[in-house]
């Protein structure tokens, strides 16, 4: 017995040392430099206590940011999981070329969020207004020169990029369920539509729960097609909180304050999220 627990620190050893060097010590540096002033060039930096997370509260650029990242993650969330799940029950109905819209649905997600943010950028900047132009339809025209279009550019991005991706979670989780389940259904009376809600539904709650997990998190996460899309702007009306901390960080060089708005977004994605598997998970059914 001691033999095995030994050898299973050994194996475990180099995940637990990688883990703590990349995330673990990070994250406790990180909290103590929330309390101090640190430039990102001194070598010394004096605590200054809750004064960054004071500061934080009273930046009306963050609490902008903030509110936007909220509205933007809840509508994505939505949208992404709806289409997603729409995608797989299309693909999974009997078709033949059900493997190549797979591979055709699936494909955006293996672009590079940068390369993605300036192809859309492209299209609706330039593409969008010369359509509009030669139509006469002022809506296409000045895409992303002001809060409302430069949000629907992002959602646009984010839906077409991410739906592939989950569409593979709910796939899967639509294939295993067993067809049993839905002969049974169809013997007792029940249409296509009372199989979707009563036995489909509710066994697809699993792939709900990562799907929405999944979504959520890289929503909140989205830097690089924020930047490459709107920058932020105009005057940083579309500027996420991944890109608000950055920005406090690299450009105002005040590590602290970007350290004490990473502690925030951290504690509040944790929330958000364990909430989110606590809500969902409770509605799961077992086959």
């Amino acid at each position: 017995m001691k033999k095995s627990k030994l050898f299973y620190w050994l194996f475990l050893a180099p995940c637990l040392i990688a883990f703590s060097i990349s995330v673990i010590i990070p994250m406790i540096t990180g909290a103590y430099y929330s309390f101090t002033d640190w430039d990102g060039v001194k070598s010394i930096s004096e605590f200054i206590g809750m004064n960054n997370y004071i500061a934080i509260f009273r930046d009306t650029y963050f609490l902008n940011s903030f509110k936007f990242t909220i509205v933007f993650v809840i509508v994505a969330v939505i949208c992404v999981n709806v289409s997603s799940f729409g995608l797989a029950l299309l693909v999974t109905q009997k078709m033949k070329l059900n493997n190549f819209f797979r591979s055709v649905y699936f494909m955006p997600n293996l672009v590079g969020g940068v390369l993605v943010g300036f192809t859309w950028q492209f299209i609706l900047c330039e593409v969008f207004d010369d359509i509009g132009n030669a139509l006469g339809l002022d809506f296409l025209c000045n895409w992303l020169s002001n809060q409302r279009t430069g949000f629907l550019g992002l959602l646009i991005v984010v839906v077409w990029q991410m739906s592939g991706y989950m569409m593979l979670v709910y796939i899967a989780q639509l294939q295993n369920i067993p067809d049993s389940l839905l002969e049974a259904a169809a013997i007792d009376g029940a249409g296509s539509f009372k199989q979707f809600v009563k036995v489909k539904l509710p066994l697809m709650m699993p792939a709900f729960t990562i799907g929405l997990f999944l979504t959520m998190t890289n929503c909140f996460k989205l830097y690089d097609q924020n930047l490459t899309l709107t920058s932020g702007g105009p005057a940083k009306s579309t500027e996420m909180l991944t890109m608000n901390i950055y920005n406090t960080a690299f450009v105002s060089n005040e590590f602290g304050q970007a350290q004490a708005k990473g502690i925030i977004f951290l504690i509040v994605v944790a929330l958000i999220t364990v909430t989110q598997l606590f809500i969902t998970k409770k509605k799961e059914v077992e086959m």
